[in-house]
């Protein structure tokens, strides 16, 4: 018997991100982008931030070491990969809480391409906002060759639906 592809959903047509009523325990997002990271960025972001461990920009320190070649600095790896869960998680979120039990289990290098996918943990009203929910997230980077790069918990508040900070905000011209 032939396997039929399965069915995507049509795209809603104006897409608001996900509110505190979209998520359910069990529910796995994985990012629609993958983003190349470039040696530029690596060393921008390493001098950026003042990290002066030479593994991340000096070439020539790199070559010497196991990797043989300069690592990408994993707060970078980092930001990336939690950028683009948001679109998935967190894209109507009021506050992030807090990461923990982030793991770096693969080097990320130079050209590497990343991926996001997180899983819905837990759910929970908050008990001092009306507005929000609490919600957590364990999220995996994954590179071209599929290697988790990095995971990490994360939680976040994020709007419900009805919310007054998350109504439509679209400037409407005064004049046509």
């Amino acid at each position: 018997m032939d396997e039929q592809p399965a069915t995507i959903p049509a795209a809603p047509k104006r897409w608001r991100g996900r509110f505190y009523e979209d998520f359910d325990v069990g529910d796995v997002f994985k990012s629609r982008l993958g983003r190349t990271i470039t040696e530029t960025e690596n060393i921008w972001f390493t001098t950026l931030t003042m990290n002066t461990n030479q593994l991340h920009f000096n070439r020539v320190f790199a070559e010497r070491t196991e990797f043989g070649q300069p690592l990408v600095v994993s707060s970078l790896t980092l930001a990336i990969v939690l950028g683009l869960s948001v679109s998935d998680t967190s894209e109507n979120a009021a506050a992030n809480l807090g990461w923990e039990d982030i793991k770096l289990p693969r080097p990320v290098f130079a050209e590497d391409t990343l991926w996001a996918e997180s899983e819905v943990l837990s759910c929970r009203e908050s008990k001092s906002r009306a507005e929000v929910g609490i919600v957590a997230v364990h999220t995996r980077g994954i590179n071209q060759r599929r290697e988790v790069v990095i995971e990490f918990t994360r939680s976040f508040m994020v709007y419900k639906r009805g919310a007054a900070a998350v109504q439509d905000n679209f400037p409407t011209p005064d004049s046509e």
